[in-house]
């Protein structure tokens, strides 16, 4: 029989659960939990400079490894810290692990010293959430938080933790938990057979169909079977921005991204399709516009393991409720050597949305000349190129976010990282940070404005501290680009507050940090000042590239139309 500290049991779960990295920043109420973490070796702790950085860095960690991310904080402020963090993670489905100290428990309720009811701060934005009554049950609880934050529709879970829980003096025993048990959780691991073979039969009958995925093939690791399915089917693609690299860009079936800022070939097969199959996507405002006005001729099958998001805003004709993996298996057993039933219609609709490429083949935007401004577009595109596609690229919110999206081309999985649900400026930095210790030899950007960078860029002294080399993209328009871009759009250009005047000199800044920082303000010197940046993958390099403060993102669609309903550039409509 093994005798644990409440503390010391925490820093053993972590290590028997396989946790390679937690990040955190300590305070009274957790500081016996960093001494339990201080006296081993095996779970790498990563001192940031603020508490809502441990959470995007967890995040980022969660969506490129697929594992839950943990974090570390202290009561009171450490935990208020967090909150925006874990409401991230919770609209994209990430799963999280979050350890709050709390003040002793005889001291709940009292207003005392650095107390706040996080429980009940973060209900809303968890998935689900505990409070450790006795240091016993400390292992099970953890089991119980790594086992819903992983499973089913994944999510952030908060464990509360009185400091009088982790107290030294205490010892309890202490058993690694190797399965769960939940009487009223129970997320189903398969889809409906009947409901399945339903859906094939329309599938096989459609004479317009479209694939819409999202973040649930990706967190669901569902994208091998996924690109099976949809090859021998022949029928074209579509992704939610959480489902970018779900099925290869460069393929001919894939149409790009959709929504507000989706591809216009993507909108339009979306409005005329006959058939929307809908795997791990969620109908999110962003992507249907109206939704009175969503595809007016399509009959709907989606496909999640949530049944909360089925029929939530657009009613599904075939509704499943399974993991996607399973669901994308099963139907491509029943599939085997059938085919289509109209391959003639299929010939034409693959015509229709061939001729809506070539509509808009090279007006998505002009490059720069010598002496023009630099197009956003471009250096995102040479990014892509002198990467080879193969970056992590993690983005902060705004126009930066949308061009980095529909200009680096994914063919892989959890590559592309960003905050889609809650677009939280502030998250590209520290995500990099954390998706960088676990790829150290791969190359992870950071694609942010000067807007976003500024609200975490206290991180860079975490990076100095752990050597982390990620390299940050500035795409510097003096402004918050996408609020200008709607005041351009929907106030007669009144650029209320969206122009920051004074701004630092980002040069000197990261060199205070003890890092390189390349200027970049003409076309002739992006692409030598990208080779520089990208020459060891080890160096954190910021490059601070000046980029024509009056581009916009283009397609966009016209608020309250149907999908179709896009402006293409800033005279043009469809």
């Amino acid at each position: 029989m093994e005798l644990l500290s409440g503390a010391d049991m925490i820093a053993r779960f972590l290590k028997d659960e396989g946790v390679e990295y937690i990040y955190g920043y300590p305070g009274g109420a957790a500081l016996h939990i960093y001494d339990a973490l201080f006296r081993q070796d095996d779970v790498k702790h990563i001192l940031v400079r603020h508490e809502q950085a441990a959470t995007h860095a967890a995040d980022g960690y969660a969506r490129a490894s697929g594992k839950p991310g943990t974090v570390l904080v202290t009561s009171g402020p450490g935990a208020t810290n967090a909150v925006t963090g874990i409401a991230t993670a919770y609209m994209d489905s990430i799963p999280m692990v979050v350890l709050c100290g709390q003040v002793a428990s005889h001291l709940i309720g009292e207003d005392a010293f650095q107390e706040t009811d996080i429980i009940g701060v973060t209900r809303p934005i968890v998935k689900h959430s505990f409070s450790i009554r006795h240091p016993a049950e400390i292992p099970m609880v953890l089991k119980k938080a790594y086992y819903l934050a992983a499973s089913g529709r994944p999510g952030p879970v908060v464990v509360d933790i009185p400091k009088d829980m982790t107290a030294p003096t205490e010892r309890y025993e202490y058993v690694y938990p190797k399965k769960v048990k939940l009487r009223s959780y129970n997320p189903v691991n398969r889809g409906h057979s009947g409901q399945i073979k339903k859906a094939l039969e329309l599938m096989l009958k459609a004479r317009r169909p479209v694939f819409y995925t999202g973040g649930g093939i990706v967190m669901g690791q569902a994208c091998e079977p996924l690109t099976d399915l949809v090859r021998r089917l022949g029928y074209p693609i579509t992704t939610t921005l959480m489902g970018i690299g779900a099925y290869p860009q460069s393929d001919r079936q894939s149409l790009g991204w959709l929504g507000m800022h989706g591809s216009y070939e993507a909108n339009m097969a979306m409005h005329h399709a006959d058939l929307i199959i809908a795997i791990g996507a969620r109908f999110d405002d962003r992507v249907t516009n109206s939704t009175s006005k969503f595809c007016p001729t399509a009959k709907i099958v989606h496909v999640d393991i949530d049944p909360s998001s089925i029929s939530k805003t657009v009613r599904a004709d075939v509704p499943i409720v399974g993991p996607s993996a399973s669901v994308i298996n099963e139907m491509i057993s029943l599939v085997q050597d059938r085919e289509p039933s109209n391959p003639e219609a299929l010939i034409e609709w693959w015509q229709k949305i061939d001729g809506w490429r070539e509509e808009r083949k090279g007006k998505l935007y002009e490059p720069a000349e010598a002496g023009e401004p630099l197009k956003p577009q471009q250096v995102i595109e040479e990014i892509c190129r002198l990467t080879r596609g193969e970056a992590y690229v993690t983005t902060d919110v705004g126009q930066h976010q949308m061009f980095a999206g529909q200009y680096y081309k994914f063919d892989k999985p959890n590559r592309f990282i960003t905050s889609g649900g809650l677009g939280t400026m502030g998250f590209g930095f520290p995500a990099a940070m954390g998706i960088k210790q676990s790829y150290p030899k791969d190359d992870v950007v950071c694609v942010t404005g000067e807007g976003s960078f500024q609200m975490m860029m206290q991180e860079l002294s975490t990076c100095k501290q752990y050597g982390i080399g990620v390299k940050i993209v500035n795409l510097n328009n003096g402004s918050l680009g996408m609020v200008r871009q709607w005041q351009d759009l929907n106030y007669k250009s009144r650029h209320a507050h969206s122009y920051m005047e004074s701004l630092p000199d980002f040069q000197k800044l990261i060199e205070a940090y003890g890092f390189t920082a390349l200027r970049v303000e003409s076309p002739e010197e992006l692409e030598p000042a990208l080779e520089r940046a990208f020459a060891d993958k080890n160096e954190l390099v910021f490059l601070d590239i000046y980029v024509d403060p009056r581009e916009h993102v283009y397609p966009m669609h016209v608020p309250l139309g149907s999908m179709r309903d896009m402006l293409l550039s800033k005279t043009e409509r469809t």
